[in-house]
């Protein structure tokens, strides 16, 4: 336990953990939502860095199959249970847009921080480019797989269709089983697409029960403070004049995964850029190939079924992300112009969903 505590008190992530006893007091003392909203959001970021950490540590102890299953399930486990307290309150289009949103955030905004500082300091950066192109080719698949059912749907019948939902829940299979043999390769490769490995050097000294417990006790305030954020959404939506849809896009992906982003950018800045292009992009193939599918089953049960029927613009920047990122990296190099673009293209994209009504 003393290890724990010293390892909370050197993290600079524990500086935010004071949002915590704020959202706790903003609850008992009616603080106005968007006060609540920020606290709770506050809140969450450093959870998510220490179920991060925790996965890793946790994976150490493991046989490399079970260690890739590990950061498959809990690489993006703030994000999805903040989802899921979504999908509950009936926030459907939010859940739809955050699984957007996440998936251009790693590949424009975190991919090109990490191009943009790493290229700053160390002029052009090489990385390796067959597994950039084999990323590139699981991304297409993924878009491909969030495509076909908003198009074929339109011929099909109208949302709530019992045809639409059969190919809803038939894409979802195959996008998990497709998933699972990224999976089954990530267990054979050293390197793979959809799991990154950290050296023991790049992580905490934890033993394996000590993990396990950081692991539970973060996913528990996880879970409170998703409960408190999704509460305060509709009166942020009220007060602050924007809309569910830039919530999900913009502001859920990025209190769920900035500690992982954060990682990918360090990462380059020590010339690490194999593996910080690869936490980037695997990130993405988890929401679109694990966290999407694993949505729509979950929302059946909870009684709100989410089907992967996207609208126009979700799949334009999709698609865009996954065409310009996949041009930037197919020869294996990356220049600070190269990070600059990227992000000129994520702000295009935030200023465009920030002016929809």
């Amino acid at each position: 336990m003393k290890r724990i505590i010293k390892f909370i008190a050197g993290n600079p992530w524990s500086l935010l953990l004071a949002a915590l006893p704020l959202t706790l007091a903003g609850q008992v003392l009616h603080w106005h939502p968007v006060a609540i909203f920020i606290c709770a959001a506050l809140g969450i970021i450093p959870l998510a860095a220490y179920i991060g950490e925790a996965t890793e540590d946790l994976a150490a102890y493991t046989n490399p199959r079970l260690g890739a299953l590990l950061n498959a399930t809990f690489g993006n486990a703030a994000e999805l249970i903040i989802t899921i307290t979504a999908v509950r309150a009936g926030f459907l289009e939010l859940v739809k847009a955050s699984i957007t949103g996440s998936i251009i955030g790693n590949l424009l905004l975190v991919l090109g921080f990490a191009m943009l500082t790493g290229g700053l300091r160390h002029g052009t950066q090489k990385f390796n480019k067959r597994n950039a192109s084999r990323n590139a080719i699981l991304l297409v698949l993924a878009v491909v797989a969030l495509i076909i059912p908003s198009a074929w749907s339109q011929a099909i019948g109208t949302i709530g269709d019992p045809k639409v939902e059969a190919l809803s829940i038939g894409v979802a299979i195959i996008m998990v089983v497709l998933y699972g043999l990224g999976l089954l390769e990530a267990s054979n490769a050293k390197e793979s697409p959809l799991s990154h490995q950290l050296t023991k050097n790049d992580l905490p000294e934890w033993t394996a029960s000590q993990a396990i417990l950081i692991l539970l006790i973060t996913t528990l305030g996880v879970v409170w403070l998703s409960e408190t954020l999704v509460d305060a959404t509709r009166a942020v939506i009220a007060s602050l004049g924007v809309s569910e849809f830039f919530i999900g896009i913009i502001l859920v992906p990025i209190i769920g995964n900035v500690a992982e982003h954060l990682v990918s950018v360090q990462l380059a800045l020590k010339n690490k850029m194999d593996l910080s292009v690869e936490v980037a992009t695997s990130s993405s193939l988890q929401i679109a190939l694990f966290v999407a599918p694993l949505l729509v089953f979950i929302s059946i049960l909870l009684g709100h079924p989410l089907q992967l029927i996207f609208n126009r613009f979700e799949l334009l920047a999709v698609l865009t992300a996954v065409v310009v990122s996949a041009l930037v990296s197919s020869d294996g190099e990356s220049t600070w112009l190269e990070g600059a673009g990227l992000l000129a293209v994520y702000l295009i994209l935030g200023l465009g969903f920030f002016l929809l009504p």
